[in-house]
């Protein structure tokens, strides 16, 4: 993968193509941005800038001991400039593109494989291959969907730890560099601890890629031995040109998508696939169950909305925020053009029940939802809980909400 396939993301593209240029990359690194922000596609691109043999080269033709970690036999490293992007068609990067380089490592989350076999990354390389050849902007769960797992919790392992000690070790095959991407170490327990003199004194020319959404789910002790590299959400028209011209989605669709998708091209994925959902009409049954038609209607929207799957929760509390949002703005800024017609009527009939303060306590709730949702919380005591909160927050001002 090289850099020109990562949807947006120029400046850290440029950043990191200067680490490199200026000598100032550490030994590990760590890329921290939130879901469907690109995190891993720039690390697998990064891995192949850095074993491509067009950029490696440049590094050999300056020094006869190249290192990118800012040694002394490297220091004229900060007077040349090597390609902005890996060439795509040596030897490494056909490797690299087919995820096959023998120098670059990966470790993610699993599940046993075997019974009472620990499991370990290399267990699941030929489906990670398939995983991030067609979805390297999923998540954990894509990826657990994906192997099989079910309602099994993936973790990386002590034996994962002890697994990448001994692949480390090892002299590198073809490239001059030695790379682990480990995706979500959010998933090392304490077993992490294992690694902490590796990443502090690795072996020479060995480099970590760590890829993270959560620094606080990080052990402390391995964020502090890292270089961070903050990976911000997408632009809206980035990911509105994605969708055009990677999916051949409508304009109209992708421009909507892109919208509530707040820069996760993931969830835009999701959406654009789920686009035929009603979900403004969903959303207008619960509200009106919430603030008229009582108990019953409630009970009964909320087995209906149980029965849809977490993903298919999540993106709709999403539009629900979505939707808040935009009623905010409506009513900040009078005579709003930027939102749809068929969003800014439902925006404005939002305003009609809920101020602004309501509207914000609101978007907090559902915040809170989506992330319990993603922690497998019971979705009928969930969406009953949420009910009664949204009941207590606009309760003071009702209005039926009709089509």
């Amino acid at each position: 993968m090289q850099f020109k396939d990562i949807i947006g993301q120029a400046e850290v593209k440029q950043n990191l193509v200067e680490l490199v240029q200026h000598n100032r990359l550490s030994h590990a690194l760590l890329f921290l941005g939130k879901e469907g922000s690109g995190g891993l596609s720039l690390a697998l691109s990064f891995a192949q800038y850095i074993v491509c043999e067009k950029v490696s080269g440049k590094w050999s033709a300056v020094n006869e001991a190249p290192s990118l970690f800012g040694d002394v036999s490297a220091s004229s490293l900060t007077t040349h400039h090597s390609p902005s992007d890996s060439c795509g068609t040596c030897s490494a990067c056909i490797k690299s593109q087919q995820f096959v380089h023998p120098d670059i490592h990966f470790t993610y989350p699993v599940v046993t494989k075997k019974p009472g076999t620990p499991p370990i990354s290399t267990d699941y390389i030929s489906e990670w291959r398939e995983f991030i050849k067609d979805y390297s902007y999923g998540n954990v769960y894509d990826w657990l969907q994906f192997i099989g797992a079910e309602n099994k919790q993936g973790n990386i392992t002590a034996n994962e730890c002890s697994d990448i000690i001994r692949r480390l070790t090892l002299k590198s095959f073809e490239s001059e560099y030695k790379i682990l991407i480990l995706w979500m170490p959010e998933y090392l327990g304490n077993e992490g601890n294992k690694l902490l003199k590796l990443i502090e004194e690795p072996p020479p020319n060995t480099l970590f890629i760590l890829v993270a959404e959560n620094e606080s789910l990080i052990l402390p002790t391995i964020v502090s031995r890292c270089q961070l590299i903050k990976i911000p959400a997408l632009e809206t028209n980035d990911v509105e040109e994605a969708l055009m011209n990677r999916n051949q989605v409508a304009a109209v669709t992708a421009r909507q998508a892109a919208s509530v998708s707040e820069g996760n091209y993931r969830e835009a994925l999701q959406i654009v696939q789920n686009a035929e959902e009603d979900w403004q009409g969903l959303l207008r049954d619960w509200l009106n169950a919430i603030m008229k038609t009582g108990p019953i209607a409630q009970t009964k929207w909320v087995e209906e909305i149980s029965k849809l799957g977490r993903e298919r929760q999540k993106q709709f509390l999403r539009y629900f925020n979505h939707l808040l949002e935009q009623a905010i703005r409506s009513g900040i800024i009078r005579n709003e053009t930027n939102i749809p017609e068929k969003e800014r009527d439902f925006a404005d009939r939002l305003n009609k029940i809920a101020g602004i303060e309501q509207q914000q306590a609101i978007i907090e709730e559902l915040d809170k939802a989506t992330y319990y949702i993603e922690r497998n919380a019971n979705a009928k005591i969930l969406f009953h809980a949420l009910t009664i909160k949204l009941y207590h927050i606009i309760q003071d001002k009702i209005v039926f909400l009709t089509d």
